[in-house]
């Protein structure tokens, strides 16, 4: 199998955030440990386009060495998702392994309970996805994701899925480009499905969500990372919709939100502070050894305690419907 694309896309990758990292002085090792361990809403097990394969044993270890108290497992099942799919089934056996410190999570391709082009908001459509949804809540999963689609985000089979987990009470966390739940610049199909369910939680993530934080966002910039830091301009998307819609919300994991979280450190740092009630702590860590920015882009905005613990992990144990402090 040819690589060298795969290759490529995680060299500008890390070359971006190495060059706006570079910038800060944030990517050096962390001082003082922080005052609040981390729940990470964003980890995969398995093996991801064929590197070494990370077992719960190797995530929990890196859990330990970088203070997280608990993490979100997220499958991949759609085909969009991954070259090698990470079944629910992983993230199940993983909680029952370690059940204080994994919280598994749940997901459903929408096009593997409907007819193709049949609208899937019909009552039987809706009520299968939801049996799906129950099986998996009593089996310990907290939260849907990792969804990541080759449909439109308001597709109507995707109105469907996001119906039955509204009925159950599971947040959505989701992927978003040019490519997986698409959506374009302004994000009017997030908006749709925001305003179209209020109670469900929607936890956003990605290359185009996260470009959607600055006003000058296009549609090229929903597929890439930029290669040079650019400042961010007044009238983002992301602050737009959180003003008017109080479900939703923001992974930081992944280039995506490293980026965004260091592209403009002045608007940044404000956005964070502004945003403390919506951000979640995540990585994305789905390969042994791999490197994590956020904690040191954190660890350098001295942000309040409060803001934080929220960023840290209250706003997840809320989201998540946890349970504790």
């Amino acid at each position: 199998m040819n690589m060298q694309p795969l290759s490529r896309r995680r060299f500008l990758a890390a070359s971006a955030l190495a060059a706006f990292g570079g910038n800060l002085g944030i990517l050096a090792a962390p001082g003082d440990r922080p005052k609040h361990k981390y729940i990470d809403v964003h980890t995969h097990l398995g093996e991801f386009y064929f590197r070494s394969e990370l077992t719960a044993e190797l995530l929990v270890r890196f859990m330990d060495e970088h203070d997280v108290e608990k993490a979100c497992v997220l499958p991949l099942i759609s085909p969009e998702a991954a070259p090698i799919a990470q079944p629910v089934s992983t993230a199940i056996a993983a909680f029952k392994q370690f059940p204080e410190r994994i919280i598994p999570s749940c997901t459903v391709d929408p096009r593997a309970v409907s007819e193709p082009g049949r609208r899937t908001g019909h009552v039987a459509g809706v009520k299968g996805v939801i049996d799906i949804l129950k099986r998996y809540q009593d089996a310990g999963c907290r939260g849907f994701g990792e969804h990541k689609t080759g449909l439109w985000f308001d597709a109507p089979q995707q109105m469907g899925l996001y119906e039955a987990c509204e009925t159950v009470g599971l947040p959505i966390l989701f992927h978003l480009d040019d490519l997986r739940n698409p959506d374009t610049p302004g994000l009017p199909r997030v908006e749709k499905v925001l305003k179209a369910f209020p109670k469900l939680q929607l936890i956003g993530h990605a290359c185009g969500f996260w470009s959607s934080i600055s006003g000058d966002a296009t549609d090229y910039d929903f597929g890439h990372y930029p290669k040079v830091p650019r400042p961010i301009t007044p009238g983002g998307a992301l602050d737009r919709l959180m003003d008017a819609y109080p479900n939703l919300y923001g992974d930081i994991s992944e280039p995506g939100g490293a980026i965004a979280l260091t592209r403009d450190p002045a608007f940044a740092r404000e956005f964070v502070l502004r945003r403390a009630d919506r951000l979640l702590f995540g990585t994305d860590y789905l390969a042994p050894e791999q490197k994590i920015p956020q904690f040191e882009i954190l660890a350098a905005m001295n942000l309040p305690g409060d803001v934080e613990y929220k960023i840290h992990r209250g706003n997840a144990i809320r989201a998540l419907n946890l349970g504790f402090k």
